[in-house]
């Protein structure tokens, strides 16, 4: 798999992660409203990458040995 499809992947997963830990369920604790922020946080690393081409998630997975394209 390619680092652009894992860091798409990866970014759908934090996004629905934290989305589900910010919903609130009856009887959950670890619920919490202030996880959009992370939600927000992802999407703004989202916009600069479209914008700059630089994302971190992509220099870890390179140093993790998967391959661009």
């Amino acid at each position: 798999m390619s680092i652009q499809r894992v860091v798409r992947i990866i970014a759908g997963l934090f996004i629905l992660l934290s989305l589900f830990l910010a919903s609130h369920y009856n009887g959950v604790i670890l619920t919490e409203p202030t996880w959009l922020w992370f939600t927000a946080f992802v999407g703004a690393n989202l916009l600069q990458s479209g914008f700059t081409q630089w994302c971190l998630m992509e220099i870890i997975l390179s140093k993790l040995g998967l391959k661009h394209g």
